[in-house]
């Protein structure tokens, strides 16, 4: 089926449509419109307008993760569209945070919107279909507390403190003519297991395309250099990237992967 996927949000703005540092992705396939996040605060819904879409006509919408700076929007969301459920991952609550030094700052889902507009948000776990051509898969990786170590990343529970595993972070998997096409806003859980993940989960199709942030601003260039050989590896054509990629980690990257990556920007279009 024909697949269209507009940026709608990114730190890049472009032809004078603003951006800030969050994302948002609008999908169109085989009839049906996929909102994937909606940025860090009203922006995309501005945004929207700018670029021809109109709101209303959103059937789904997608939380990748549990960041403010990927759901600050859903309020404004839910005001403007009176139809459309945000599918969320079961594991997802307010309670993320980033340590800095000796402090916790709070990095998550604006306070009360889960409960507020519970009745338009949607728990899913395991492999979850969407609707015709569109996945969620969640981390199937063990261990990815680690990562979350390395990122600084905790969540707070009822019972204290825990270093984030990224349980909340889910990839939206479309399956269009050429392949599947995996898009993960900040792949939190690395890249290559993401690509590994979704190998497993559809063994008998080709990726043709991952689309989204790598969190790489703040890695050293050798660590740019092993995540650059993984997706060259991969086998995958089409590279699309930016949010928490950033450009230095950008350039790092096409040194290795050439005309295969591609930058987002605000209103970018990728067609299938």
């Amino acid at each position: 089926m024909d697949t269209r996927m507009t940026v709608i949000v990114d730190n890049v703005s472009a032809d004078g449509i603003e951006g800030e540092w969050g994302l948002s992705i609008l999908i169109q396939l085989g009839g049906k419109q996929i909102l994937l996040d909606a940025g860090a605060s009203e922006l995309f819904v501005q945004n929207f307008e700018k670029l021809g879409f109109d709101i209303r006509d959103v059937d789904y919408g997608v939380l990748s993760h549990a960041h403010y700076d990927h759901a600050n929007g859903m309020p404004k969301f839910f005001e403007e569209n009176s139809k459309a459920k945000f599918y969320v991952r079961d594991k997802a609550a307010e309670n993320c945070y980033y340590k800095k030094f000796f402090v916790k700052e709070y990095i998550g889902i604006r306070r009360n919107v889960l409960e507020k507009y519970k009745d338009r948000i949607e728990y899913v776990s395991g492999d979850y279909r969407l609707c015709e051509g569109a996945y969620l898969i969640p981390h199937k990786t063990k261990g990815l507390s680690r990562l979350g170590r390395r990122e600084c990343m905790y969540c707070r529970t009822d019972k204290g403190w825990k270093v984030d595993d990224f349980s909340h972070e889910q990839s939206l998997v479309l399956e269009i003519e050429k392949g599947l096409v995996i898009l993960n806003s900040c792949s939190h859980g690395g890249a290559l297991n993401i690509i590994n993940e979704v190998k497993s989960t559809f063994p008998d199709k080709k990726i043709c395309a991952y689309i989204g942030g790598l969190h790489l601003y703040n890695k050293s260039k050798k660590e740019i250099k092993k995540v650059a050989q993984e997706l060259k590896d991969s086998d995958i054509q089409y590279i699309y990237t930016g949010h928490c990629t950033k450009s230095r980690a950008y350039g790092i990257l096409q040194e290795d992967l050439g005309d295969r990556l591609h930058k987002l920007h605000v209103g970018l279009e990728i067609e299938f």
